[in-house]
This record gives structure tokens, C-alpha cells and sequence, in this order.
């Protein structure tokens, strides 16, 4: 049936802006729309409660289809990408076989991260039983990459493999190793020098590229998502001018380059961030002399990131690498790795390397990611999200042109005081629970206790800095780390002291004395510490005796803010001297003569829960 003839809606009259901002006032009553409503992110552009289709007219890339230029709405006409799974090889033998087990239950794509000491010429033993026209092979080979070159493109003519099936990477990027090390592994112009040399090594590899651009590197140091594209196209940018500047053309430069994108849990911004970031590679490369539509695909590896990522609680893991691998997938990248949700704290086992198989393969196999291109197309918000991210990631990326281009802002300490200063306000945001780290700042398991692997890895800040390094290093952490530290301090303490008790003493109005205990009982859990929660007491005299008789360290009154003029100084007085005494809430009435009797501890929603869990332990002494 035609269904213009049916006129569907025709019923319904079309509702203005106007008229839908004046019924969300009224419902406001009086609250500020912005305050309320509008979402402030951390790349400083806002994002509306509602967008409607009048938001897309100023949008210019929506006519493109798929796979063309400028790439918006991804660089092919369908969706598909690599299964990839990535391998340290610190035993050659061990590493093949585990990349063929991972082949035959549903990777198409193999990563080999090379660890010191392994010779770079063990090619034919590390790709045994691999078929490389069947499966995309990586490599991230670090020192004597000269040596891996001629031992793999000498096992390719052994092979008898036509260059054309071969798909895959080089991951050589000394401008990585720079900002993460202090120097270049050799000097500046070796390793450019060296980067022209692989480009033109495989130049008749059409499907395999040699450049890597590490935008998961700014991603785990905590940059927020314009600052990782911006960065990741200057580092881009950097490659182009060095790389032209000894005689290669743009397009012989471009299309052997692959941007490693980190993804987080912002699930619809990380989608956008995709879009933003090949529209803008696309028209960067473009601006270059002698490139074409065609090189000017950003070729993008996606990768769960660490920063992500928290130790205690880590199935919970799964559930974020979940959700940033369905951004990645709307988002059209070309090939995807899912980090075990191990991998934060400890070599991770067959389990945790099959889960995170599966987590893609249920992507594209059960739920059809693959099936459609673009998918989030048209939708207005992720449309406006695409144009916000993409103007704010623009103006930064031109702020580091201005100052020299990405080597000398890195040189003069300009890229590291932007990635320090929006480390401070994620960790402060951390810190006061406005950002969630589910199972470890907010909502933890109550009983478990770490072991030997997370408290040798959970402290890890990656510092990689060499002697006589010559710049400022990036370091990549996780934004858990300092909740995991006094959690793990607390354990540690516990191993040979007593555990710290926290004691809910519950007395008066029933539903605020539990609402209050249950938030006080997470916010203590934070720290590691044995909860006692009660169903409450008739008198404060009762809670206080029970609580010495459990060897409370803390007590925590829970009650109503009416009732803490009463309750507060009887239990202070009780309690004094014996153990730490908190009030759980705010009571904004009678909380100077609260603190006027003495009584400092008093947690709430807008609490900084870092600080005060930190200060709780010196008190106790761990």
C-alpha cells in the first residue's frame, strides 16, 4: 500500500521549537533550563536535551553516501571490520599457538606486540599454520625493525603469496616512542628516514600499511575525545610534512598511515568521534598537493582502552568493553581489538582472551553490526555530535599547527599541559563521583579482597620515560588508580591488622535512616573497609553499645537532617575518643552548631569521596 496515500501523522499538527521549549519551562517551575537540562562536556561544547531535523541544515556532509568522500559516514559501502586480537610474543612458540587457537574461534585478525630480547627474524616459527592471505597480520616490533622487515617480506616470496591478498600493518611510530620514552630510539631524522624506507619497502603492498599513529596513547593518559582526535591528526599531519619533505607524495604517504583510536564508555559521543575524526583526516589530506579522494580514507584501529578500566570488581570490565565496542562498531571503524577484562591487572588467561572474542563476534555475527553502513545516520543528536566534535577537535588541531606543528608543541610542554590539565578535572570528577567508575567509586563489592596480581599491577602508572630523555613523557594510567590504591592499602593493613569496621548506628525516620545508610555503606565499601548495617536503633545509647561490641572504627549516624540536631551531639558525645564519628548527610539547619560541638565528618552527595576515604585511613593509620 503507498503509503503517502494513508497521509500517516496528517492528524497531528507539526509543534514548533517554541512550543515545545515553552511545555518543558512550565515543567521546570522555574529551574534553569541550562542548569537542568543541557549536558556540559568535557570538550567544552554543550549538548541540548533534544535536537530536532531543523538541527541538520547547517550540516554539509549529510549528502555523502558511504564510502565517499568526505568519509563521515565511514570509507566503504558496508560496515565490516577485523576481529582483531592482539599478542605479546615473549616466547615465539607459545604466541603462534595462541594466535592459530584464536584464528579457529572467529578472529580474522592477529596482532604481535614483540617483547625484548626475541628475535626479530622468527618469523616463519611465529606464523606457523597462518595462512596470511586468510588473516590480517600486525605487527608492533619496537627494536631492529630492519631485521623483522627482511625476515617478513622474505617469508612472503617463500610463500609464493601474491602481494594483493595481503592484508595488514607495521605499527612504526617513533613519534609514539618519543612522547611516551623522552628520545627517539634512534635520532629524529633516522626514523623518519626509516619510515620512508618501509613505506617504499611495500610499496606494491597494497593492503598493508607501515605507519602508525597512536591515538590510544592521549586516550589512556585521560584526553577527552577532541583532544584524542586533534592530537592523533597532528601526530598525522607531522608524518605527512616529514615524509614529503624527503620526496615521497602525499597519497604514497597517507594510505599506508593507521590511526589506533582508543574508546571509552561515552557511548554516543565515542560513536561521533569515528565520524568527526575520518572527516576531518579526509579533508586534511586533501589540502596536501598530489592526494586524492582515495588516499584520504583515515584508515582507523580501534582499541579498548586501559584508562577505562578498574581492578577490583573487573568482570564489570566486560560490560564497559561491551558498550565501547558497539561504539566502534556504529562508529565504522576497520578493525577492532576487545582488551581482555583481565588485562589491567595480570597476564590474562584462556578465558578472558575467548571473552573477549566473543564479545565482537556476538557484534557481527548475532547482532548484524556488519549488515548496515552508518547506522546511526541521520539521527540528530549523533548528527549534531559529529559537528560539534568535529569543530572543537578542528580548532585544537589548529592551535597545535600554530604553535609548530605536534613536535614542537610536544617540545615546548604545550601538548603535555593540555593532557595534565583535563587529567586534573576527569581525576577531580573521579574523585567527587561525577564521573563513575561502576565497582569501584560508586556501587563496590562489599567482600572482595584483592590478591597478589592486582596489587603488583594496580598501582602501575606506565612510565616509560628513558634516561637523558629530552621532553616531558606522556603516561598512560587508569582513571581507578587512586581509589585501587587505598582500597589495596586497606587490604594490605587488613593481611595483618584488623579490618577497618564501618557501623551504620540507623535511629529515627525509617526511610532517610535507610536511604542514608545504604549510600554511607558504599561510600566506606570504597575504601575496602567491613560494613555493619543495621535496621535501626530505638536509642542512641543502644547503636553506640552494639557498635563497640562489633569493634566499630567508624560509626556513621544515619538518620533525617530534623533529627541530627538531637541525635548528632548524643552519639558524638558517646562515641568521642573511641572511634570516628560521621554524620551521613548534609543538615544544612543545625550543621553549625554541629561542627561547634566538635563534629568535622559529614558525607554526602557532594562530597570529595577521594579525599575523605584517604583521610579516614591516615586517621586509622593505614
Amino acid at each position: 500500500m503507498n503509503s503517502e496515500k494513508l497521509k500517516l501523522f496528517a492528524e497531528f499538527s507539526p509543534v514548533s521549537t517554541e512550543e515545545w521549549m515553552k511545555v518543558i519551562i512550565k515543567e521546570l517551575k522555574g529551574a534553569d533550563f541550562e542548569k537542568k537540562l543541557v549536558w556540559k562536556t568535557l570538550d567544552k561544547f554543550k549538548a541540548q536535551p533534544f535536537y530536532r531535523e531543523e538541527n541538520l541544515q547547517d550540516l554539509g556532509y549529510l549528502n555523502a553516501a558511504p564510502g565517499a568522500f568526505p568519509y563521515a559516514r565511514g570509507t566503504k559501502p558496508c560496515n565490516d571490520w577485523e576481529i582483531r586480537q592482539n599478542f605479546i610474543v615473549d616466547d615465539v612458540e607459545k604466541a603462534n599457538k595462541k594466535a592459530v587457537d584464536a584464528i579457529t574461534t572467529g578472529v580474522d585478525a592477529v596482532g604481535f606486540v614483540f617483547a625484548d630480547g626475541i628475535p626479530r627474524d622468527c618469523v616463519k616459527q611465529l606464523l606457523k599454520n597462518i595462512s596470511p592471505q586468510k588473516t590480517a597480520l600486525h605487527f608492533n616490533v619496537g627494536n631492529d625493525i630492519e631485521t623483522f622487515v627482511q625476515a617478513l617480506t622474505d617469508y612472503f616470496k617463500e610463500c609464493d603469496i601474491d602481494k594483493n591478498d595481503l592484508k595488514g600493518s607495521i605499527d612504526f611510530d617513533p613519534l609514539r616512542y618519543y612522547m611516551t620514552r623522552g628520545k627517539f630510539c634512534v635520532s629524529q631524522e633516522k626514523s623518519f628516514d626509516l619510515a620512508k624506507t618501509l613505506i617504499e619497502k611495500f610499496a606494491d603492498y597494497p593492503q598493508f600499511r607501515v605507519i602508525g599513529v597512536s591515538g590510544i596513547t592521549f586516550k589512556n593518559a585521560g584526553v577527552s575525545i577532541t583532544q584524542e582526535i586533534a592530537f592523533a591528526l597532528a601526530v598525522g599531519v607531522e608524518y605527512l610534512n616529514q615524509l614529503t619533505e624527503r620526496g615521497l607524495k602525499a597519497y604514497e604517504v597517507a594510505k599506508n598511515i593507521t590511526f589506533n583510536l582508543g574508546i571509552t564508555a561515552s557511548y554516543f559521543p565515542e560513536i561521533a568521534k569515528f565520524r568527526a575524526a575520518r572527516l576531518l583526516w579526509a579533508n586534511i589530506v586533501k589540502a596536501f598537493p598530489e592526494s586524492c579522494d582515495e588516499c584520504a580514507k583515515m584508515h582507523v584501529h580501534a582499541e579498548t582502552s586501559f584508562w577505562n578500566m578498574s581492578i577490583y570488581d573487573p568482570y564489570v570490565n566486560m560490560l564497559r568493553t561491551t558498550t565501547e565496542a558497539m561504539s566502534a562498531a556504529l562508529g565504522g571503524v576497520d578493525a577492532l581489538t576487545v582488551k581482555p577484562f583481565d588485562a589491567a591487572f595480570r597476564a590474562s588467561t584462556a578465558f578472558s582472551e575467548r571473552i573477549a572474542r566473543n564479545q565482537q563476534i556476538i557484534l557481527k555475527e548475532e547482532s548484524r553490526f556488519n549488515k548496515v553502513a552508518d547506522v546511526s545516520a541521520g539521527s540528530y543528536f549523533i548528527e549534531n555530535l559529529t559537528n560539534d566534535i568535529s569543530e572543537e577537535a578542528w580548532n585544537i588541531f589548529m592551535e597545535v599547527e600554530d604553535e609548530g606543528g605536534f613536535m614542537k608543541a610536544l617540545q615546548t610542554g604545550r601538548i603535555q599541559e593540555r593532557i595534565k590539565e583535563m587529567q586534573k578535572m576527569r581525576m577531580q570528577n573521579v574523585a567527587t563521583r561525577r564521573e563513575i567508575i561502576l565497582g569501584t567509586n560508586q556501587f563496590p563489592n562489599f567482600t572482595e579482597k584483592s590478591d597478589d596480581s592486582m596489587c603488583e599491577c594496580a598501582r602501575q602508572i606506565w612510565d616509560m620515560t628513558i634516561e637523558a630523555a629530552e621532553i616531558e613523557t606522556i603516561k598512560p594510567f587508569r582513571m581507578s588508580l587512586e581509589f585501587d590504591n587505598i582500597r589495596l592499602a586497606t587490604d594490605k593493613y587488613a593481611q595483618t591488622r584488623k579490618r577497618p569496621v564501618a557501623f551504620m548506628l540507623t535511629i529515627g525516620n525509617l526511610s532517610m535512616r535507610t536511604a542514608r545508610s545504604q549510600f554511607a555503606s558504599n561510600f566506606f565499601a570504597c575504601a575496602g573497609y567491613e560494613i555493619i548495617d543495621n535496621n535501626g536503633f530505638s536509642t542512641v545509647d543502644e547503636g553506640v553499645k552494639v557498635a563497640f561490641d562489633k569493634k566499630a572504627d567508624i560509626v556513621v549516624l544515619c538518620s533525617s537532617d530534623e533529627e541530627y540536631a538531637e541525635y548528632a551531639p548524643e552519639a558524638f558525645d558517646k562515641v568521642s575518643g573511641k572511634a570516628i564519628f560521621v554524620v551521613a548527610g548534609n543538615p544544612v539547619e543545625c550543621i553549625d552548631a554541629l561542627k561547634a560541638k566538635g563534629i568535622v565528618n559529614f558525607i554526602h552527595v557532594r562530597s570529595n569521596v577521594l579525599e575523605m576515604l584517604q583521610n579516614f585511613n591516615r586517621e586509622l593509620g593505614i
